[in-house]
């Protein structure tokens, strides 16, 4: 029997970085979680500062093994899971960073992308990568920051600088500089990235002028990166992968035709298609799903902007909060959302849209609307946004639906649930564990190192918490969807109109 007590997983969100120690059955035995300041230069812009990103994760980690009484030897592993498609340059002699990270949310390149179709590669991305051409994505911000920050694309062609998703700029820190690495899943979403043959396109590379010294070498998702020496003995850093993909495994979404939804800061539906990288037509995304065996799988993504972030901004810029939570008891206290729609477009709109100027819109006001309108509406529209990608989903995969897994922090939200499953005529199942995002990373960082066995041994642990069973009728539904479709086509209207 292994000696080891727990896996560490980092955590690392667009607000937040936290840390979750998991012991042997899946359990949470200790977790800390610290935001970090978000940075808007300009509007549509969004930044974080790598050090700031480096600094909680490396605080909350120290934090939650003390917390826990745990040293370093008894870590059999550390797993990381990460904000996808955050783009971070820095200097590959003093490990400094060039310019503060792009965030994944930011539009700054939404033209840049306009001239990639222009140009006529938006085939050519889909058919390699399986994205659909967006600011979304790591190819542009890097390009960007090589041409915007003074002196940095002669450094990068001097080989002088690396690039790095979030988790290739902890691995490196971790590591002291010694691995420059990152995963399938996080290479899958830079749109740089051949998701067939598994490496990076030299067409693409070429059409944004990224010089190959720039990039991180690529791994399966559970693999040993390295060894970090960070708290105070080594400890085997052996998984790394995105969010949304660490969130499929974590809720053992190992077979095809598993579907989870995770309602962070954005909001991301993911569908196990197996081997078979099933191309879209419908607005979704193909990509690399994250697995412990030898095999590459593939998944079906649809992807939400903005939901969780919405609620910070309910809280934060508007101040009609004290905190998240809150949402839940405003809710109950109406009928309804008195006839209001809010869509927070505040970054575009992803799937099924892709409308990267679309703007943030509230419709249906009156004079008896109230704060509590509001909040209810903005907590609704997680739901709305949720069930444009499952109707996308159904009818991309052919696959019928009957249920439908859930996690992340709003998913705690027993009204948000309740309305979700009402709206999408599904049942909703909610994991005893929530935190399934960290929970697999730790799988996948646990099964490279023999902490856990296998697949089914992992399986055992999954427990539903809580089930909701759709409860309005079907006239009710139509006319709240009908709604939701009017106000959508207005925040798109605002991106199209401008003329």
């Amino acid at each position: 029997m292994n000696e080891k007590q727990y896996v560490i997983a980092m955590d690392q969100g667009t607000t937040s970085s936290r840390c979750i120690l998991f012991d042997r059955r899946g359990a949470v035995r200790s977790v800390v979680q610290r935001e970090f300041p978000q940075i808007y230069p300009q509007p549509g812009w969004v930044e974080h500062d790598p050090m700031d990103i480096w600094a909680t994760q490396m605080g909350v980690t120290m934090e939650a093994m003390q917390k826990a009484g745990a040293r370093a030897g008894d870590i059999a592993a550390i797993g990381i899971t990460n904000q996808r498609e955050t783009t971070l340059v820095w200097d590959a002699a003093t490990g400094n960073p060039v310019c503060n990270a792009i965030v994944w949310q930011c539009r700054r390149t939404a033209e840049r992308i306009e001239r990639l179709r222009r140009d006529g590669l938006e085939e050519t991305v889909r058919r390699k990568t399986g994205l659909i051409p967006d600011a979304y994505f790591s190819a542009s911000k890097l390009e960007w920051i090589l041409d915007n920050v003074p002196g940095a694309r002669e450094r990068a062609e001097r080989g002088e600088l690396r690039f790095g998703t979030v988790d290739s700029w902890l691995i490196w820190n971790l590591t002291g500089g010694r691995v420059h690495a990152t995963d399938c899943t996080n290479a899958s979403r830079t749109m740089l990235f051949d998701i067939h043959k598994l490496r990076w396109d030299p067409e693409l590379l070429d059409y944004f002028r990224v010089p190959s010294s720039l990039l991180p070498r690529v791994l399966p998702s559970s693999s040993i990166f390295g060894e970090t020496e960070t708290f105070g003995g080594s400890i085997p850093i052996a998984a790394a992968a995105g969010d949304q993909q660490a969130a499929l495994f974590g809720q053992c979404g190992f077979e095809p035709g598993d579907v989870k939804s995770t309602y962070g800061t954005g909001g991301f539906l993911l569908m196990n298609t197996g081997t078979e990288a099933v191309p879209s037509r419908r607005g979704l995304l193909t990509t690399i799903a994250a697995s412990a065996g030898g095999e590459t799988r593939y998944a079906l993504e649809g992807s939400v902007f903005v939901a969780g972030a919405a609620i910070q901004w309910l809280r934060d810029e508007l101040r009609l909060l004290d905190s998240a939570a809150q949402t839940e008891e405003v809710c109950r206290r109406l009928e309804d959302a008195g006839g209001v729609y809010v869509v927070p477009a505040f970054v575009g709109l992803g799937a099924p849209y892709w409308e990267p100027y679309a703007r943030g819109t509230v419709v249906g006001l009156t004079r008896g609307v109230t704060r509590d309108h509001l909040i209810r509406a903005v907590t609704e529209s997680l739901a709305y946004q949720t069930n444009d990608l499952l109707r996308a989903m159904k009818e991309e995969s052919g696959l019928t639906l009957t249920s439908l897994k859930v996690d992340g922090g709003a998913s705690a939200n027993d009204f948000l649930m309740q309305f979700q499953a009402d709206l999408s005529d599904l049942e909703l199942q909610r994991p005893r564990c929530i935190e399934t995002t960290a929970l697999g990373a730790a799988y996948l960082a646990g099964l490279a190192t023999g902490f856990w066995r296998d697949q089914e041994d992992i399986r055992g642990n999954w427990a539903c918490e809580r089930t909701f069973a759709p409860g309005i009728s079907p006239g009710r539904r139509q006319s709240l969807l009908k709604g939701w479709d009017r106000a959508v086509r207005c925040a798109v209207a605002w991106a199209r109109d401008e003329d």
